[in-house]
């Protein structure tokens, strides 16, 4: 099953709210993604149907297992590709924005070569 780039990176977003912060909510998430409150409230909607997400009743919002395991890979290929773009001497930001483009459509086997030619 494939998941759409914009839901893998709102759960790429939840995963890391939830490292620099012990809850994560909708507002969290509008403000980081600099979108609006129903554009993101919809996205919820649909992440919790599908299983990836779960929302107490205080609003606070976790990634189910399906769901993490889909933010921590593409945190991960942004985290390698990004460090790699700025090894080849692109600017800081642009690395940035090219790996977060990047991340969602790499085959996985072009992310583990990557990842070893990295580690040589």
């Amino acid at each position: 099953m494939t998941i759409q780039e914009s839901a893998e990176m709102y759960l790429e977003t939840i995963y890391i709210l939830s490292q620099e912060n012990e809850h994560v909510r909708s507002i969290d998430i509008c403000k980081k993604m600099d979108f609006s409150k129903p554009s993101v409230s919809r996205a919820m909607k649909n992440l919790k149907s599908e299983g990836y997400i779960d929302i107490d009743d205080n609003g606070y919002i976790s990634l189910k297992e399906k769901g993490l395991k889909i933010a921590k890979k593409i945190y991960e290929r942004h985290e390698v590709l990004t460090d790699y773009f700025i090894s080849l001497g692109i600017n800081p930001k642009t690395a940035e924005d090219d790996a977060c483009r990047i991340e969602h459509v790499i085959s996985d086997e072009t992310f583990t070569k990557i990842k070893e030619l990295l580690k040589h």
